[in-house]
């Protein structure tokens, strides 16, 4: 799987999980599918109603507003992203365990090293994960 996304969204991402620290930050991603490769068109930016740097739930009124955001502007739900804010862009036990949908797109951000900042995606089947290839566009 690809993933394409944009510089601008990747730097947003940083910028939004850094201001959230030491929480970690989520959200979820809006775009288009063709194929193995998907295109983030919006990254949604929600709460995470646990306060806590160690998991993350998103807030359910912000997650159907995304949803409905996506589906009036013609865009396919891809996946969510999140933050580790002290931790390796890989998911946790906790993540693997909550990845419920095998055909999502997991990004994960880690700001172990807050000005080296990594971001990978990842697919998660029967409790697998599978790294996924991000593509920045500029």
């Amino acid at each position: 799987m690809q993933i394409k996304l944009a510089q601008s969204d990747f730097d947003t991402m940083v910028d939004w999980a850094k201001e959230h620290l030491p929480e970690e930050s989520c959200g979820l991603l809006g775009g288009t599918k063709d194929g193995d490769v998907r295109t983030v068109k919006k990254v949604y930016y929600l709460t995470n109603i646990d306060h806590t740097n160690e998991h993350f739930s998103m807030d359910p009124k912000e997650q159907l507003k995304a949803i409905k955001d996506m589906r009036v502007n013609g865009l396919t739900p891809l996946g969510n992203w999140h933050s580790h804010p002290e931790t390796p862009a890989r998911p946790s036990q906790e993540d693997i365990r909550l990845a419920y949908d095998s055909t999502a797109s997991y990004l994960i951000l880690s700001l172990m090293d807050a000005e080296h900042p990594v971001l990978h995606a990842f697919t998660i089947v029967d409790g697998t994960p599978t790294k996924d290839e991000i593509v920045y566009e500029a």
